[in-house]
């Protein structure tokens, strides 16, 4: 038995033991962080998730599945007569997960979400553009209100979008870049120019007969521009001039980080002084597989993952790639940027690649990376869960400081008996150590501003909260955190900014109030909703939704 295996079935009997009336169960061993399990079954893998302002989450998977285990309300059904699976389907292939009370809505999804993108609007709407079959040209529309479902717009792509990114520009419109057989770039909301734009950038990092350039990672950069992650290298680009404008050095190992040989990328925190940058930016790209992964995966050899880091300063005049090395290698992994500056590095699998059947070795253990502490000593294990979370799965940050976790699922079809990793339909929350009991003391709770404030660009705001033990002033924070559209290892828009230059002064019995100015403008914070958070000594607060506009 493997230490894994052992590590799996300790926890599932503890799982068992300890289960009681509650409609979650938590399990915790040596390490940090520990696990609950919300729902046993969310009745869809979650492929895609995206956490919206009223704190409840769109997930879905695809549409050409066959029968989920959730049904339509109301006796509806899909008709969709392209479907490759069903052509009329009676049950949902999107649901809403309300995170206050645990409750799941279906949702009514009409053409093919398999493997697309999404961003939000200023306004909070989510916009989720392409997918497969009937649905890789289409815009979908979500608004976060009460009873709201899908609308889509059939035609409102102008090329066929599947496995591309969307990122959240200054002006509040979205690029979507890439996709399968798609080497450009295009933008929504449209314009008079419904058009398309070339990128030789991906037809540059394209491998023959495997890609390894979809789902780039895209983020914005400090000046505006576009840093392009795909393959093995990247590019700062000028959208509004279609200019290249710098080429990155190759990753020193020269092994791909794209889908399918899939890491996952994170822009590091945005530290601000009065409203601007102060240190620039960089962008840590971690795991993947050796090239040429895939194709040994399509004959049955599973090579073994990655296990490095590239980090590199997009910012400087000649940039450079420094590489670290992880606990445990991994592909297929999610990094999701938690509320104090550090990044949790979750889910995947050690051998193989992303695609059907090609991942193998889950990997339980999720990884803390921690930013600011030297090199050589960043990364720090957690506690295992007992659920492989393998191909499509998903993991978000929620508001109050958890992060929600769900999807797996390597097969064609739903499948849940006699399979190596069977489709995985719960839903569980890992909540990092900076939410254990013994953290009670020193945890901030915000007083104001309220929840769903609107707040202006380079405007001094005050926050109130309170701490019920000793407050070390030096040691307290303003974070701003984006929600993200996750999928296939990618949290698209993921952003968090440090608002600095802030003094904490004592205002009554255990409360206190910090100054800070809000981001100079829309390229270094797009317009739309953010998760605010105090931090003390690392410990977050819970969050409150501000709205910059």
């Amino acid at each position: 038995m493997t230490q894994n295996q052992f590590l799996s079935l300790s926890l599932i009997l503890l799982t068992f033991l300890t289960a009681g009336p509650l409609c979650w169960t938590v399990t915790q061993a040596a390490g940090g962080g520990n696990w609950a399990v919300l729902k046993a079954s969310i009745g869809i893998s979650a492929m895609h998730m995206q956490l919206l302002n009223n704190d409840k989450v769109v997930i879905f998977d695809r549409t050409d599945f066959g029968r989920s285990n959730i049904s339509l309300p109301n006796g509806k059904c899909r008709v969709d007569p392209n479907d490759t699976a069903l052509t009329n389907d009676c049950t949902a292939h999107s649901v809403e997960y309300n995170v206050a009370t645990n409750g799941i809505r279906a949702l009514t999804v009409l053409t093919d979400v398999w493997c697309s993108s999404g961003a939000l609007t200023p306004d909070g709407r989510l916009i989720q553009t392409g997918g497969f079959n009937d649905g890789d040209h289409v815009v979908r529309i979500f608004r976060p209100c009460s009873g709201c479902d899908w609308e889509e717009i059939s035609s409102g792509l102008t090329n066929r979008r599947w496995y591309a990114t969307n990122q959240i520009l200054p002006d509040g419109r979205q690029i979507i870049i890439g996709g399968r057989r798609q080497f450009n770039y295009e933008f929504y909301p449209k314009t008079s120019a419904t058009v398309a734009y070339n990128l030789p950038f991906l037809v540059e990092t394209n491998d023959p007969h495997e890609e390894n350039n979809l789902y780039p990672f895209v983020f914005l950069n400090t000046d505006g521009n576009l840093f392009i992650f795909a393959n093995n290298r990247a590019i700062l680009f000028d959208y509004s001039k279609d200019v290249v404008v710098k080429k990155y050095p190759q990753m020193p190992d020269g092994n791909p980080r794209s889908y399918p040989s899939t890491g996952s990328a994170v822009l590091l925190p945005l530290k601000l002084f009065q409203g601007n940058v102060a240190g620039g930016a960089e962008v840590l790209v971690c795991g993947g597989a050796p090239k040429g992964t895939f194709t040994s995966a399509k004959k049955g050899t599973f090579v073994g993952a990655l296990n490095t880091c590239g980090r590199i300063k997009i910012t400087d005049p000649n940039p450079q790639w420094v590489m670290e090395n992880m606990p445990t290698a991994r592909v297929m992994g999610d990094t999701v940027m938690l509320p104090n500056g550090n990044v949790l590095i979750i889910n995947g699998g050690s051998a193989g690649s992303a695609g059907w059947e090609y991942g193998r070795n889950p990997v339980l253990n999720p990884v803390i990376y921690h930013p600011n502490n030297p090199g050589g000593s960043r990364f720090e294990g957690q506690n295992p869960s007992s659920i492989p979370r393998m191909y499509h799965s998903a993991a978000i940050l929620l508001r109050d400081g958890r992060v929600l976790v769900g999807g797996s699922n390597p097969h064609i079809y739903y499948v849940f008996t006699n399979a190596l990793y069977p489709t995985e339909l719960s839903l569980e929350s890992f909540s990092p150590s900076y939410l254990d009991p013994g953290s009670s003391n020193l945890r901030p709770k915000i007083i104001s501003p309220v929840s769903q404030t609107k707040i202006g660009y380079k405007q001094r705001i005050a926050v109130r909260f309170t701490v019920p033990g000793m407050v070390n002033a030096n040691l307290v924070s303003v974070t701003l955190v984006a929600p993200t559209f996750t999928t296939h290892s990618f949290a698209m828009n993921q952003r968090l900014l440090v608002l600095g230059g802030g003094t904490v002064s004592t205002v009554g019995m255990s409360t206190y109030e910090v100054g800070v100015v809000t981001p100079g403008s829309g390229v270094l914070a797009p317009s739309g909703f953010y998760m605010l958070f105090v931090v003390h000594q690392e410990i977050p607060s819970q969050g409150i939704w501000v709205q910059i506009q």
